[in-house]
């Protein structure tokens, strides 16, 4: 099989990367951290498992850290794996990488992987349909869009191929962990919408392409923006929870829609609410507003 870089950003991840670093040790020639200068046992962990360590400061942004991965490392593989630390292959996809990927057709450049979403332990089947994700990819043909939230990996050239098995993402961290980083994300994702709907950002991506299942996923993204706030986030949770069938999946499922799909929503939308009352829609104030109050610059 041919080899593969794995690349995992951490800071303080112990409860997560030896489960992270065991899935993908069958399949990967070199296993790189990207460190935020951890001050738990995560590197003291990675470094017993064979992962090497590098240190970048965190600049809030993950596209910039895991672009300064790309560039940084000393990648000598063909094949590179993006994995954050509470992720993790299943062992079907190990075996399926090890079957195809000496098999796919030359203009492949990229392979999109299904997800599997597990929260409180209990995998949940029902309420947000398949994701797929562009996570496998030549060195030097992808990199990570520059997006405040939802960062996909970006092709600059060639096609995608979609395997079968999926890589998990299981968080073990308390709801009380949860929600404090959804909080922090809500800001983030109503830059995003924001940026959507003002050209808050004035960024282009010209002669880069998204996978399908990426682009997808932007445009549903980009008429959602499109709806009246708060309106939207309950629409969502009840899509999620009603017409997908999000409630055959018990207590798990209900606190897993209520939390992301109407809890997080709504708390994006208040926090737009509140920018567009301090600042209505004019650009030059919305960035100096969010400079004083959350310390970003735009």
């Amino acid at each position: 099989m041919q080899a593969i870089t794995v690349i995992i950003l951490t800071y303080n991840e112990e409860i997560h990367i030896k489960r992270c670093i065991d899935s993908i040790r069958p399949i990967a020639k070199d296993i790189f951290l990207v460190d935020s200068f951890s001050n738990d046992k995560t590197l003291e962990i990675a470094q017993s498992l064979g992962a090497k360590v590098f240190q970048n400061k965190w600049e809030n942004n993950y596209a910039k850290q895991f672009n300064w991965a790309l560039n940084n490392l000393p990648i000598q593989t063909k094949w590179v794996l993006r994995l954050d630390a509470d992720e993790y292959l299943t062992l079907e996809l190990v075996l399926e990488l090890k079957e195809k990927l000496d098999n796919l057709p030359h203009d492949t450049t990229g392979v999109v992987i299904p997800l599997r979403r597990v929260f409180m332990n209990r995998q949940i089947k029902h309420g947000t349909g398949s994701i797929k994700l562009l996570r496998l990819f030549l060195y030097g043909k992808g990199h990570c869009e520059q997006r405040w939230m939802d960062e996909h990996i970006q092709l600059s050239e060639g096609n995608t191929i979609e395997f079968t098995h999926e890589f998990a993402d299981h968080n073990l961290n308390t709801i009380a962990w949860w929600t404090a980083k959804h909080n922090g994300y809500s800001i983030r994702e109503a830059i995003d919408l924001l940026d959507i709907e003002l050209g808050l950002l004035n960024s282009s991506d010209s002669g880069i392409q998204l996978s399908p299942q990426a682009a997808a996923k932007r445009l549903k993204k980009y008429r959602y923006a499109k709806q009246p706030l708060f309106w939207r986030s309950f629409a969502y949770f009840i899509y999620r929870y009603i017409f997908k069938l999000g409630f055959t999946e018990g207590k798990e499922g209900f606190l897993w829609h209520f939390l992301q799909g109407w809890w997080y929503r709504t708390l994006v939308d208040a926090k737009i609410y509140e920018i567009k009352k301090a600042c209505g829609t004019d650009k030059t104030k919305i960035r100096a507003y969010l400079k004083k109050e959350y310390a970003i610059e735009i």
